[in-house]
């Protein structure tokens, strides 16, 4: 019965977390763009490597902007591609190619991104991947947004474009979620959470938490980690845009492998967070899915702990689903929540094994492997 008594608190605890969530991202209100010159200064950072599949869909929707051509630049920066990436960026106008020839670093991201705010002209630093997509007015909302609201740094929401497969559909919603949480822990200004395909921040914010210095050996984090540092300078500067104009578009994992190796990746900065807000956060979650895995274990001596579990999987699915559903409405993903309970026992073993992975782990990106 302890356990038992454990797996209810933790569940207490976990719902009281998931309401707050929802409460705060139904609280956010949807940016409706001002009346504003548009003459801020910006320059896109697009680490590439590899992506000769995606960068030219990329630079051409970076072409059809509405914000002013002569208010932005484009900096690419080739990260050792071994395809024909650097040869498909060479083609577009107008785009500054930058080639990272930095080896034995356990961060090429962060070093492909600092190199790229060193050359940039613009006061204001937005980062992509290169495998996303924005929308036509996606600098100009941002642009408008930081002007509105005087922000140093901006987290912006992302979506996978792709649900058709069993994989992508469990993706698209998974990241779907990650960034409800996103929005709801940023507005509310309880801890720091951001995705690197989607931000802003000012160059000068940059330069005076002196960039990625001090997270510079560790191989993930180049959203989260710098957004806590410049948190710590500037804690009431941080914004969440909640814009449908500002959503950016990237691609859900191929594979299996891919995907594993991907959630690894995000797991294995949690060690690091200098932001303790979201420790607890983190412990919390990975304790309660972990109460899953010992409800199947116990089972095994007690057959009661079997209809427990069926009883917290549909307690859990019940307690999330008001979340999901705002989420999704913003995101225009509602027909994802059709899966939603049925991916649940997924969801809890992922999250147990990449998190655990991704604390003691290796795992491999872009052909790299990284400790």
């Amino acid at each position: 019965m302890i356990l038992l008594f454990v797996i209810i608190s933790l569940f207490i605890l976990y719902s009281l977390l998931i309401i707050s969530y929802w409460l705060t991202w139904r609280s956010i209100p949807v940016y409706q763009q001002g009346s504003f010159a548009n003459t801020i200064k910006i320059s896109v950072i697009i680490p590439a490597r590899n992506e000769e599949e995606n960068i030219g869909a990329l630079l051409n929707a970076l072409k059809q902007q509405t914000y002013p051509e002569e208010f932005f630049e484009v900096l690419v920066i080739d990260d050792q591609s071994t395809d024909n990436t650097a040869s498909i960026v060479r083609q577009f106008q107008g785009v500054h190619l930058i080639t990272l020839k930095e080896e034995n670093i356990n961060s090429y991201k962060k070093k492909a991104i600092e190199k790229g705010i060193i050359a940039a002209k613009g006061e204001l630093i937005i980062t992509t991947d290169a495998d996303c997509l924005p929308g036509m007015n996606w600098l100009k909302t941002i642009a408008s947004f930081k002007e509105e609201r005087q922000s140093v740094f901006i987290a912006a929401p992302v979506v996978f474009n792709n649900d058709h497969t069993i994989l992508e559909i469990f993706q698209s919603l998974d990241f779907m979620i990650l960034q409800g949480i996103t929005g709801a822990s940023v507005y509310t200004n309880k801890h720091s959470m951001c995705n690197g395909a989607n931000l802003a921040y000012e160059k000068n914010a940059f330069e005076t938490v002196k960039g990625f210095e001090g997270i510079d050996t560790i191989a993930s984090g180049d959203d989260m980690l710098l957004m806590h540092k410049i948190w710590k300078q500037y804690p009431d500067k941080v914004h969440y845009l909640k814009s449908k104009d500002a959503i950016v578009f990237t691609q859900p994992m191929k594979t299996w492998n891919a995907f594993f190796n991907q959630r690894i990746r995000w797991a294995s900065k949690a060690s690091k967070y200098d932001d303790k807000r979201i420790v607890g956060v983190l412990l919390l979650v990975y304790l309660f899915n972990l109460s899953f895995l010992a409800m199947i274990a116990a089972g095994f001596f007690c057959y009661q702990y079997w209809l427990y579990l069926l009883v917290f999987w549909i307690a859990k699915t019940l307690v999330e689903l008001p979340f999901v559903y705002s989420v999704a409405t913003f995101f225009g993903k509602r027909l994802l929540l059709n899966y939603f309970f049925f991916f649940q026992p997924l969801h809890i073993v992922y999250t147990v094994f990449s998190g655990l992975l991704g604390m003691f782990g290796k795992y491999e990106w872009k052909g790299r492997k990284v400790k």
